[in-house]
């Protein structure tokens, strides 16, 4: 079982272990490097992303198998196309859910700085 990641990270060590153990993946597939960066710049004039997304569909079509994932995350009009293209070609689409931790530090000189942590919790099917 593959997952393919149109994302614009890398995923963590406990991502992958757990796409290992909850969805049985034995292979990770990124997207090759003009690819990659297709997905992560998309930009914003066109009315429709639909022209723009056509080379990476045509890479999954050739490269994914029905029944394996496909974790789709990134600019909310590629991410909607994408998915309906997963489900088209039999794919599972995915995304990656977190817990965010918030802590807030006050410094001497009164400014406020805030951090963020994002930490993993599963993978879930659009749709469910």
């Amino acid at each position: 079982m593959q997952l393919f990641l149109l994302f614009s990270h890398r995923l963590t060590a406990e991502q992958q272990a757990d796409a290992e153990s909850s969805l049985g993946v034995t292979d990770i597939r990124y997207l090759p490097e003009d690819l990659q960066a297709r997905w992560s710049q998309v930009p914003p004039e066109p009315e429709s992303v639909r022209p723009f997304a056509q080379p990476i569909w045509d890479w999954l079509a050739a490269e994914a198998q029905p029944g394996d994932y496909v974790m789709v995350q990134g600019d909310f009009g590629m991410s909607y196309a994408t998915v309906q293209e997963a489900l088209r070609l039999g794919l599972i689409p995915v995304y990656a859910t977190t817990r965010r931790e918030s802590s807030e530090v006050v410094t001497q000189d009164g400014q406020v700085k805030k951090t963020l942590t994002f930490k993993h919790v599963r993978f879930r099917r659009y749709g469910a």
